[in-house]
């Protein structure tokens, strides 16, 4: 049994496939640089083709306990994307056989990984009850200088997705390099106000050692200072740039995730609950591999904490379907006018399913409809 686990929960390991390219890429240079960004968008978009869709359930009743070999890739991710993110500024700081854009290209690639694994393992790890685990998320988000996004993941999202409280539910027909700009300057302020209102609702004022944010703040300036006694001054910005591509490919997937959908609004700043027609899902089993059952996002929207291999699918009569999974998805949606050619029509059939009673959408796409009430 123990090793009929370890084999069922082996695919979720294809995210330790970027350290030996890494490494690869580091050590060759030229065309091997390559290899990362094929293997995160290339092959396993190949492998959703040849693997299928898995429309199949695990037990949600399955013990923690027997979840070991699953877990454990979350768990080990931390010390391999610190050896990636530090060992190749080390690797450039003390070698020259790389070319400027190579160098570039180096870290482009080590963003993808910290950004398309790193911060969808942290996002796995925020959500649980371990010390351990939240203390993980912590330090993989302030390693690409994002760890505001704990608070606005869990005090915002989860609770005001779909309404114009949450930030990062992209509106129909808003481009992404638009939804981009907006997310940067909206969401740092808007985990602030979430965790002072916490704050205040326990009596406690917002400069109090229980603001989640000195701990960020100290985490990020210590990553800071490692990458500058690692390679001084092009250190930093080689460690900036690395965290610039994580975050870029995790506001591509925010983007992806919630598009155009929309919680129908009852009147008097009264929002429907969160349903699973409110996120975009795919069944594509090599992406789900890879991105440890992300594209179930409903049922995560449903059930928080509930760890990923036990997160349930839907079909496209509860749950709106993309037609490709998430790596392919966010590369389209780079492209603006690609993405709305694809969607928009989408998102007008979603309407059409579950809100035929709706005839007019302006104030919901200019996400204009009353702030929540409740909300900070």
């Amino acid at each position: 049994m123990h090793s009929t686990r370890l084999i069922s929960a082996l695919p979720f390991w294809l995210s330790l496939g970027f350290a030996p390219l890494i490494a690869a890429g580091a050590a060759w240079s030229g065309w091997w640089l390559l290899l990362i960004p094929l293997y995160a968008f290339g092959l396993i978009t190949i492998l959703d083709f040849i693997t299928g869709l898995n429309s199949a359930n695990s037990q949600i009743d399955t013990p923690v306990s027997e979840l070991f070999w699953y877990r454990l890739i979350t768990l080990v991710w931390f010390p391999v994307q610190m050896a990636l993110i530090f060992g190749a500024l080390y690797w450039v700081s003390h070698t020259d056989h790389l070319r400027g854009f190579e160098v570039l290209a180096l870290f482009y690639s080590i963003g993808i990984a910290s950004g398309a694994v790193g911060i969808v393992y942290a996002h796995e790890l925020m959500h649980q009850k371990s010390q351990l685990e939240r203390w993980l998320a912590d330090l993989l988000l302030a390693s690409v200088l994002y760890s505001h996004f704990r608070s606005e993941h869990l005090r915002v999202h989860h609770l005001w997705v779909g309404t114009p409280r949450d930030p990062v539910t992209a509106r129909y027909n808003e481009g992404f390099w638009r939804f981009f700009a907006r997310v940067l300057l909206a969401c740092p302020r808007s985990a602030w106000r979430a965790e002072v209102a916490l704050l205040a609702r326990g009596g406690r004022s917002k400069w109090s050692a229980s603001n989640p944010f000195w701990r960020y703040a100290v985490l990020q300036v210590l990553f800071l200072a490692l990458a500058w006694a690692i390679g001084g001054g092009i250190g930093v910005l080689l460690f900036l740039f690395q965290a610039f591509v994580a975050v870029l490919h995790l506001e591509l997937t925010n983007y992806v995730e919630h598009y155009g959908l929309t919680r129908l609004h009852l009147g008097d700043g009264r929002y429907e609950h969160v349903l699973p027609r409110h996120s975009w899902n795919a069944a594509h089993r090599a992406s789900n591999w890879l991105l440890i059952n992300l594209q179930r996002h409903s049922d995560h929207h449903y059930k928080p904490d509930r760890r990923f291999p036990l997160l349930q699918t839907y079909d496209a009569g509860e749950a709106p379907q993309l037609p490709l999974g998430y790596p392919t998805m966010v590369v389209l949606a780079a492209f603006p006018p690609v993405w709305r050619r694809l969607m928009n029509p989408r998102v007008r059939e979603w309407r059409r399913r579950f809100y035929p009673q709706v005839t007019d959408w302006s104030a919901y796409k200019s996400g204009s409809t009353p702030m929540p009430k409740g909300a900070r």
